[in-house]
């Protein structure tokens, strides 16, 4: 007889091996990021509240907005604060002088990124110490040298106009400073690409300069008109005539001649502010797309 074999037993040690671990850091990873959405979330809404309450006060009548309990949204709604605003009051001369401003301002812009190209592309004999001298003007407070622009444009004839409101603000360091840093990582070969086929300085800015920059000049128009839209200082100063006044101004006398009325108040504000949130959703892609091209700088 054949003895039978006895079957071999192989003693596996098994190893203790748990999916667990990676499920909870998973679950730890959803969890801050829901917590992280839900204090942005309740911080963004306590930020909005203001806003929200000023554009809804617009809408109600003089008796709802002064009455006791407060209600959050209008049970009556009327534009007759908004009508005031451009039948009563003066704002649609406000409106033109401040839309003046603005596109006098975006010309500006132009003439910036031009001198921006300049310092960037163009090495000429003291070129450096004129930079220089551009950033210098930036350490100096603007309330240091309203007086001396002021006198230099009474000298000229300018106060009391337009072009005395525009001019001073036409061109600034910060905007030559962004946009001589920028353009410097633009390829020196392909614009001796260009100049090689014929292209003149103009045409090479034009075409392919400033396309190559679109999320600097977002970055800056956003700036460009935010600053303009606001502006209130130095026309109060350089204008008398309410003609020229812009809506800055205009807001200002709206609440020392009618501070009592706080609907009329809110729905001046309310027209302040909203251009400049749509302006900013428009151009919130090149923005973002601006602060990316930094950031791999």
């Amino acid at each position: 007889m054949i003895p039978k074999e006895k079957p071999v037993t192989v003693n596996v040690k098994r190893e203790n091996f748990s999916p667990l671990p990676d499920l909870n850091h998973k679950r730890k990873a959803k969890l801050s990021q829901l917590f992280v959405a839900l204090i942005l979330s309740v911080l963004g809404i306590a930020f909005m509240l203001p806003f929200f309450w000023m554009v809804i006060s617009s809408f109600k009548t003089d008796a709802e907005i002064l009455s006791l309990p407060l209600t959050i949204l209008p049970e009556n709604v009327t534009f007759e604060h908004y009508i005031d605003l451009f039948v009563n009051l003066n704002f649609l001369t406000y409106l033109k002088n401040t839309l003046l401003i603005v596109l006098a301002s975006f010309f500006g812009l132009l003439l910036t990124a031009m001198a921006g190209y300049a310092f960037a592309k163009h090495k000429f004999k003291g070129s450096n110490i004129l930079f220089i001298g551009v950033l210098a003007t930036m350490m100096i407070p603007g309330q240091v040298t309203m007086i001396p622009v002021y006198l230099m444009l009474n000298q000229l004839g300018l106060t009391n106009t337009m072009m005395g409101i525009v001019l001073p603000g036409l061109v600034g360091a910060f905007g030559v400073f962004l946009f001589r840093q920028f353009m410097t990582t633009i390829p020196e070969e392909m614009l001796e690409a260009a100049r090689l086929d014929g292209a003149s300085e103009f045409r090479i800015f034009f075409s392919i300069v400033l396309p190559m920059s679109k999320p600097i000049l977002a970055v800056q128009g956003i700036l460009t008109f935010i600053g303009a839209w606001n502006s209130f200082l130095w026309p109060l100063i350089i204008a008398n005539d309410e003609a020229l006044y812009t809506l800055s101004v205009g807001l200002a006398l709206l609440q020392g001649q009618h501070g009592g009325n706080y609907a009329l108040q809110m729905a001046g504000a309310t027209f302040m502010v909203v251009p400049i949130i749509i302006i900013f959703m428009i151009f919130q892609k090149h923005i973002i797309e601006g602060y990316n091209i930094s950031g791999m700088k």
